[in-house]
C-alpha cells in the first residue's frame, strides 16, 4: 500500500504525516509512505487545499487533517478492497 501525503511543510501537513506513520504503526501494516511537496504535481492531481492524503494513487481528503479514527477507517477499507480484488 502506497500512502502520500500531499502538500508543503506546513504544519497541518506535517501532523498529517505524523498521524498517517502512527496509525500504519498501530495497525501493523507493510505501507510505503510517501510526502509529495512539489506544488505542481499537487495541483495537477487537483488539490487546491492542502493537506491531502492519496492510497494507493486515489485522493480519499484534502484541505484538512483527518482524525486517526478517520484514518484508520479510510485504510482498513484500501485493504477490504484490495482482498476482494484478488
Amino acid at each position: 500500500m502506497k500512502i502520500e501525503i500531499l502538500g508543503t511543510r506546513c504544519a497541518k501537513c506535517n501532523l498529517l504525516f505524523k498521524r498517517v506513520e502512527e496509525v500504519v504503526k498501530e495497525l501493523g501494516i507493510d505501507a510505503e509512505l510517501v510526502k509529495v511537496e512539489d506544488m505542481m504535481e499537487i495541483m495537477k492531481r487537483g488539490i487546491m487545499m492542502t493537506p491531502g492524503l492519496a492510497i494507493n494513487g486515489e485522493i480519499k481528503t484534502y484541505g484538512r487533517v483527518v482524525s486517526e479514527r478517520e484514518l484508520k477507517e479510510l485504510i482498513e477499507e484500501e485493504m477490504r478492497e484490495r482482498n476482494d480484488n484478488d
